[in-house]
């Protein structure tokens, strides 16, 4: 007999309720339940048999896929709740018919493009650490960067006891005590950028994600999101899958 049993967080992610990563955080904070029983990490459950819950609300998986680009301002934290009340990114998306979170995160003082779904094999092609889906982000430094500090990053940097990957670093502008940046990196290290600045004695004043593989934010104002095209899912698919071929 075919074992129909799944995963519980990958379970949790095709449903909507989060990415497999978030979904281990919710199960070992003891907020999943699978048929009255609080979970563990580890457990599988039958989608056609068994009865998960999350803080006591029945999950049920969405049928329509949602693919949505939204720009994050700053002041927002990257989640869909938050228990000391401050500006989460879902209220920013609470018009949408359906349940979705955010793929990766930008923190609070970050701005820029920032992806949400309900699918979770989308949200794990883009964030599993074999994929490298390179994210574009415009970045205001003070008081200047030299060439010695951009060298450093385009070869790769230590911080926290591990070795960056190689960055693609190009000026945009400078101007006395202000340089313009633009940094893409293909991994999702947290706070990657703002650590490297830090540990070359560089001031981030902004810093902005304008691009994940070749979707751009382009005009999209502030505060709004929209739908991804069909060919912008493709490409980002297409982005992740490569990328894992080839070992990038």
């Amino acid at each position: 007999m075919t074992d129909e049993r799944i995963r519980l967080q990958k379970y949790l992610a095709e449903c909507g309720i989060a990415s497999r990563r978030k979904s281990e955080e919710l199960i070992s904070m003891g907020k999943v339940k699978v048929n009255g029983v609080k979970a563990q990490i580890g457990d599988k459950v039958d989608p056609k048999k068994d009865i998960v819950s999350v803080d006591g609300r029945k999950v049920v998986k969405e049928t329509k896929k949602h693919y949505i680009m939204l720009h994050k301002p700053r002041g927002y934290i990257t989640t869909m709740s938050d228990e000391m009340d401050r500006k989460c990114v879902a209220q920013l998306v609470s018009k949408i018919d359906a349940r979705v979170y955010p793929i990766g995160r930008l923190d609070r003082e970050s701005e820029g493009l920032l992806l949400f779904t309900n699918d979770g094999e989308f949200a794990n092609a883009m964030t599993h650490p074999t994929k490298h889906v390179p994210k574009t982000y415009r970045v205001t430094v003070r008081p200047d960067i030299t060439e010695e500090q951009i060298t450093k990053m385009m070869t790769g940097m230590m911080i926290e006891g591990r070795k960056t990957m190689p960055a693609d670093v190009r000026i945009i502008s400078k101007e006395p005590n202000r340089v313009v940046v633009e940094i893409i990196i293909c991994e999702g290290r947290n706070r990657q950028i703002r650590k490297m600045c830090e540990e070359l004695g560089l001031d981030v004043a902004r810093l902005k994600r304008t691009a994940v593989g070749s979707v751009r934010l382009g005009m999209l104002p502030q505060g709004k999101w929209r739908e991804l095209t069909n060919d912008e899912i493709k490409s980002l698919m297409s982005a992740a899958s490569m990328n894992k071929r080839n070992g990038v």
